[in-house]
């Protein structure tokens, strides 16, 4: 007999679909496009040919569509690993579990997952508006240590060489490092500049930003644009990339971030108008897919 998800594990709506992303399987696409703000959904479904399905439920807000002929989700996941675990797990269930019998499917079923958001620059070359793609990420959130990871799927020796490189301090959480997916790599990004990301589990503190609490380690950000692996350097930082590389490959899913540049930390310059160029990342990936 196939083992259930218990109730409590496996949580589910009162209609019977995912408890937080309330979408039943066939209302989600293979191609899932996810943004970190809940009305860049809309940004993202304007372009779609047709709309079959809108849910929305706290900060998560799905769109389903097509798009010159693919049939693509537009979902929203709010800010940070802690929302991207929920996220990604439950899209993984709305495909991979039955939900009526909480049991596994036989059949696995592979996701594009890609996420376009917003980051802030960490070399000082990078210009506002420009598209930084995270071939490499780095988390030092503590995300992935609560889960095994498959063989093969850990980045070690980028972890060793950076908490090498970084003097990293206890009792600051053990980085990991994860790469994104080739397929979605060469189809997407080919053209895109690629860096190593880090994801922090904070906007302030986490990203090296002392504001009235005085940080662990003020050291980090004077060290992070030096750091390289790979002829690659550490170009930005951001807030849910590691979650989603993690939990998305360990899944079986296909995983890949590109970031809109609306800041620079290196030269002090935050974005006023960010919304045209995220525009053009939105259109230039649509039509990749």
């Amino acid at each position: 007999m196939e083992e259930q998800f218990k109730a409590s594990e496996l949580t589910l709506a009162e209609d019977g679909s995912l408890y937080h992303i309330r979408l039943f399987p066939n209302e989600l696409a293979d191609n899932v496009i996810l943004v970190g703000d809940p009305k860049r959904v809309e940004s993202v479904s304007r372009f779609f040919d047709t709309v079959e399905v809108k849910k929305e439920n706290r900060e998560i807000v799905s769109h389903t569509g097509t798009y010159k002929g693919k049939r693509i989700t537009a979902m929203s996941t709010g800010m940070g690993v802690d929302n991207l675990d929920i996220v990604v797990t439950e899209l993984d269930a709305c495909k991979n579990i039955d939900l009526e019998n909480r049991t596994l499917k036989t059949t696995h079923t592979s996701l594009n997952l890609i996420r376009l958001g917003t980051t802030g620059a960490m070399q000082n070359s990078m210009e506002i508006n420009s598209f930084i793609c995270s071939e490499y990420v780095i988390g030092i959130d503590g995300m992935m240590w609560f889960y095994k990871s498959n063989a093969g799927i850990m980045e070690e020796e980028l972890q060793k060489r950076f908490v090498e490189f970084m003097q990293w301090k206890s009792p600051l959480p053990t980085p990991y490092a994860v790469r994104c997916s080739d397929n979605l790599l060469h189809k997407i990004a080919f053209d895109i500049p690629k860096g190593i990301t880090v994801t922090a589990p904070g906007f302030y503190g986490p990203q090296g930003r002392e504001i009235r609490l005085p940080l662990h380690d003020n050291t980090v950000n004077d060290k992070l644009p030096c750091f390289v692996y790979k002829d690659m350097k550490v170009t930005n930082y951001e807030m849910e990339t590691s979650s989603l590389y993690c939990l998305g490959k360990n899944l079986g899913h296909n995983v890949l971030t590109i970031c809109n540049v609306i800041a620079n930390r290196e030269r002090g310059e935050f974005a006023r108008d960010y919304h045209a160029s995220m525009n053009c990342l939105i259109q230039t990936v649509l039509d990749r897919i």
